[in-house]
């Protein structure tokens, strides 16, 4: 891990629904492994579902309740993209002035 905080935001949350973070030094640690798999689940599954939604956005035969299903699906979706982006934003290394490299922001 390579943040100035060491903490890596985790593509779940705990059971009350708040973030999980990651305290590692390792990039390949176990943990770290399974968490860029479960990203990387997480955006396949997104992109997959976009499929379905325009093809069910071009049926008019759709009914409400696919609509408002297929809805909620895009909404989970989002919310793991988001993430994903949000957890690999804090670990880009950002760059100053001169174009040397500096730690992650961590935030």
């Amino acid at each position: 891990m390579n943040t100035m905080t060491g903490l890596r935001l985790l593509p779940w949350s705990d059971q009350e629904g708040r973030p999980c973070y990651l305290t590692s030094d390792r990039d390949e640690s176990p943990l770290n492994r399974r968490a860029d798999q479960i990203e990387a689940l997480q955006l396949s599954m997104g992109t997959e579902l976009l499929g379905h939604a325009r093809a069910l956005l071009e049926d008019h035969k759709a009914d409400a309740r696919e609509l408002r299903f297929l809805a909620d699906r895009l909404c989970e979706a989002l919310r793991d993209a988001l993430r994903v982006a949000e957890s690999r934003g804090r670990r880009l290394p950002v760059h100053n002035e001169d174009g040397d490299q500096d730690a992650p922001t961590g935030g």
